[in-house]
């Protein structure tokens, strides 16, 4: 017994030994810690200083950040998560609703604890906090989001009569008629903006699926939902946007910067490509959150953007931590926010935009922001998008209970299907 206590001892020592040295030889050198963001998430000026804070705060750190391109990005992210890489990833930016396929497919590390805290995911925005959340467990950190608001032409709001943007939906119908005058479009929106839909679907109870028994159904057919389309219908009819066609065909943008239109629903962002096309029009446009069902709340609209992940086989997951920490600070929040007007990761954080008009009027929508149904096959949802001919359908008059259920089929048949 005695011998073989030694030799437990001696072998316990050893593995010591071993261990502090392999500890010891890494760390001649600074730390490296490689952050992926997305191209077009945050200009370099803002990289920049966020790198030689974070490298200043973290002595011994050596912040690598590389900046990737959306298109195949879900590939290269699978790779670094199964481990078949050959580049690696401490940190990963990632579309919001990108995280349940990531989750499905594995290999990320849950982030639930250090949410609740040093994050303060009670005060994180709905539409960034629920995508990132599966079966109750938090693996997307909310980064920064964007949603979509109403742009209008302020001289022509004027000469309608249209003093005080709409907070209501039946205000903003009754104004919108007032401006859908002669050659004049009281609003420019397209047939197939599915985006926007799902805002009207949502205030009114209904959703695009839902999971039931393990399987997803969708449910366009719903009542609540056929409410949402109707609204939409409502809505579309004062302007002469196309049915058949969605938001960027043609560009709205461009078609609100001949000077015609007095509302489109968008990103502020879209604001800047409008001036750009006309110039004249600098200036001469305003913002306002999309009207809810009533005044005392702003509609609930689609909430885009992005969050943050750390792969599971990450060898710096207390590094990779901190990161994210500084990423989700108000400090940094309130510069990218301002920087690249969005709406910060936080309800707490809205004030940070104030002054910035486009921004701000984001804030209430992004208070009622959704996401789409968290299945890890919705992207193939979208990739059919039986939503856009389902609209196009009531749209030009066909019966919207057979429109909606022949839409429904087509989710419930991609979402529930074996790969």
């Amino acid at each position: 017994m005695k011998m073989r206590f030694l030799a437990l001892c001696t072998a316990l020592a050893a593995a010591t030994a071993l261990t502090s040295c392999s500890q010891s030889a890494g760390s001649g050198g600074p730390q490296k810690v490689t952050l992926w963001l997305m191209k077009g998430s945050a200009p370099d000026d803002f990289v920049k200083s966020f790198t030689a804070s974070f490298e200043e705060e973290h002595p011994g750190v050596d912040l690598d950040v590389r900046i990737q391109e959306w298109t195949g990005i879900g590939d290269k992210v699978n790779a670094v998560l199964d481990g078949t890489s050959k580049e690696s990833a401490d940190v990963i930016e990632v579309g919001n609703t990108q995280v349940a396929q990531y989750v499905e497919t594995g290999g990320l590390s849950e982030l639930t604890l250090e949410g609740l805290r040093e994050w303060g995911s009670k005060d994180w925005l709905k539409g960034l906090a629920d995508p990132g959340s599966v079966d109750g467990a938090q693996y997307g950190v909310p980064w920064y989001a964007a949603n979509r608001v109403v742009i209008y032409h302020k001289d022509l709001f004027a000469a309608a009569g249209v003093k005080n943007p709409p907070r209501s939906r039946q205000e903003w119908i009754q104004a919108t008629q007032k401006l859908d005058k002669g050659d004049q479009q009281g609003i420019y929106l397209a047939g197939q903006n599915w985006y926007v839909l799902a805002g009207f679907i949502w205030d009114e109870g209904g959703e695009l699926a839902v999971e039931a028994g393990g399987q997803w159904v969708g449910t366009l057919d719903d009542e609540k939902a056929l409410a949402g389309m109707e609204f939409y219908k409502q809505l579309q009819a004062l302007g002469d946007g196309p049915k058949d066609a969605d938001e960027e065909t043609p560009p709205q943008s461009q078609v609100f910067a001949r000077g015609q239109v007095a509302q489109i629903i968008a990103p502020p962002g879209q604001a800047a490509e409008i001036e750009a096309a006309n110039p004249a029009l600098k200036g001469k446009l305003g913002f306002f959150p999309i009207p809810g069902k009533t005044s005392d709340k702003a509609g609930s609209v689609f909430t885009g953007g992005s969050v943050l992940i750390i792969p599971e086989r990450t060898g710096q997951r207390d590094e990779a931590v901190d990161v994210i920490t500084a990423l989700v600070s108000e400090k940094w929040q309130t510069q990218l926010a301002r920087t690249m007007s969005y709406v910060p990761n936080k309800t707490t954080l809205a004030h940070v935009v104030q002054g910035n008009e486009g921004a701000t009027s984001m804030a209430p929508g992004a208070a009622q922001g959704r996401a789409t149904p968290k299945s890890a096959r919705w992207a193939e949802v979208e990739a059919q998008n039986p939503v856009k001919p389902f609209m196009t359908a009531v749209l030009t008059g066909q019966d919207p209970r057979q429109a909606a259920t022949t839409a429904s089929e087509t989710i419930s048949k991609v979402l529930s299907s074996d790969r």
